[in-house]
């Protein structure tokens, strides 16, 4: 396979200095795949014209290990066509030579982070063959399952004066902000949440409770007076493991837990990542707010109202606060997919140190979850009560989640693949196994929000009780269908904070 890379991504790669910190994973892959790393005879010309000359030598050694395209398509019509109504300079006519390239097949794919390239891809029909870096890894990611290394640890707390200061990781906080260094080290006894792959850290995660009294003179329009959650350092630098909605959800857990009015993030626009994660708070119900003034430049303010008010059409928006009006499903889980999906539902007769690794249908907000049920008249907003099951006694209630989407009438088992990677705890073998087991009955699939882990655990007695069960042999298959009165029950006698219900 032939991957052509634009100039702004062969400098990313061969700077001395890290512009992009995922320009490392996307070499890693094209690596691992076996992908030849194309480069057009302009970005070669581009490169001498605009580097500085000391470099140019270091830089042509460099581009030895690239694969240099030895001729140029003929213009396709097309290219020619778009080329005269939208290129004015020099420079926007050498970026449609390499679509040109792409047009006519001589390359599969192109990576680019010029998002004119993207929007002329767009007019040509060809924008699912041209990614940005991040794009093109959730590709391969997604397509190859199979080849992601999962030597990460997982999310823990550390305090602050335990981390090095001095990691890479942080210089672009160092030099978005004259005064991190300082900040940091005046928050060395306070907590952070991190992650590590082999020894380097590659996610941090700091939130702060803000009393009614905070000042927030730098902030237009003037917040009013609430109970906040700010996040004050949301950062990802490694793509594929889902690491960022296992952010998301220790940030609602700990707005929930304080019981706060709002959360609140601040943030540059200046990077690429930037604005990526700003799509992310953005998918979350987060929105613009205002700026807030700094020594180092205005801040986009984003805000997220955390009311215990719930969108049922569209939940994400409202996570983790659980919509009325829709039906409620009790569903069963055997115990070795249960706490593979849903660690923080972990019972204590389980032992955290089998959960250490980073796998992504763990960390992710979004589970997908498949089944043979009868029942399949599930809607988005409904909500569903998992069942961890194990007998009279083993077996509990645990979890709560949110119904987001449902897959039916799935064409096949390629499609079910597609539908459940990175989000499932079966393998591609077993989701081919499970889509093959009835013939006349294939499996459909819901996508759920992981709401709520209950605090206290509700065993089959207990529930046969509450009458929430009518007996041992009576517990729902598949997806049952139980009222919202039981799961009143059930939310009281389980200690759980009744505010996720949405009023």
């Amino acid at each position: 396979m032939k991957v052509l890379l634009d100039t702004n991504i062969i400098i990313h790669r061969e700077a001395s200095k890290v512009i992009n910190p995922e320009i490392g994973q996307l070499f890693n892959w094209l690596d691992k795949l076996h992908y030849s790393k194309c480069v057009h005879r302009l970005t070669v010309a581009e490169l001498k014209k605009n580097l500085n000359p000391q470099t140019v030598g270091t830089m042509e050694i460099k581009l030895k290990s690239y694969y240099i395209l030895k001729t140029e398509a003929p213009i396709h019509p097309k290219i020619s066509n778009i080329s005269k109504s939208i290129d004015k300079t020099d420079n926007d006519l050498n970026d449609t030579k390499l679509l040109n390239e792409l047009i006519n097949e001589r390359v599969d794919c192109l990576i680019t982070e010029d998002s004119g390239i993207h929007g002329k891809a767009k007019k040509l029909n060809l924008q699912e063959k041209v990614f940005n870096i991040e794009s093109f890894l959730r590709k391969v990611i997604l397509e190859n399952p199979d080849l992601i290394d999962y030597n990460v640890l997982s999310v823990k707390k550390e305090l602050f004066g335990n981390i090095n200061l001095k990691d890479t990781f942080f210089n672009d906080f160092r030099e978005d902000y004259s005064e991190f260094d300082k900040w940091f080290n005046a928050k060395s006894d306070e907590t952070a949440y991190i992650c590590k792959y082999d020894k380097e850290l590659v996610a941090f995660l700091y939130l702060k409770i803000e009393s009614e009294v905070e000042n927030y003179s730098d902030i237009l329009p003037s917040f009013t007076k609430k109970k906040r959650l700010k996040v004050g350092t949301f950062k990802v630098s490694i793509i594929g493991l889902n690491i960022s909605e296992r952010f998301f959800k220790i940030v609602f857990d700990n707005a929930l837990k304080q019981k706060v009015d709002e959360i609140y993030v601040t943030m540059f626009d200046k990077r690429p990542g930037q604005k990526l994660l700003m799509r992310l708070f953005e998918q979350f119900g987060f929105k613009e707010w205002g700026i807030k003034h700094t020594a180092n430049g205005d801040e986009i303010v984003f805000v997220r109202d955390f009311s215990n008010k719930a969108d049922k059409e569209k939940p994400i928006n409202t996570f983790p606060f659980i919509p009325k009006g829709g039906n409620v499903f009790f569903v069963s889980i055997y115990p070795e997919y249960h706490t593979e999906l849903f660690p923080d539902s972990i019972l204590k007769t389980e032992s955290p140190t089998n959960f250490i690794e980073n796998q992504p249908h763990r960390n992710s907000i979004k589970k997908a979850y498949i089944s043979h049920s009868f029942e399949r008249n599930i809607k988005t907003g409904d909500v569903l009560l998992f069942y961890r099951t194990g007998g009279y006694y083993k077996g509990v209630v645990t979890t709560i989640g949110i119904v987001e989407s449902v897959f039916d009438n799935i064409k096949n088992e390629e499609e079910l693949i597609k539908i459940c990677q990175l989000r499932t705890v079966l393998t591609n073998e077993q989701l081919k196994q499970f889509w093959n087991r009835f013939p006349r009955l294939k499996p459909f699939v819901v996508y759920l929000l992981y709401a709520y882990s209950l605090p206290k655990r509700l065993n089959l007695k207990r529930l046969i009780e509450l009458k929430v069960i009518e007996g041992v042999d009576k517990i729902p298959k598949g997806f049952g269908k139980i009222s919202w009165d039981k799961l009143d029950k059930i939310l009281k006698d389980s200690e759980s904070d009744e505010n996720i219900i949405s009023n």
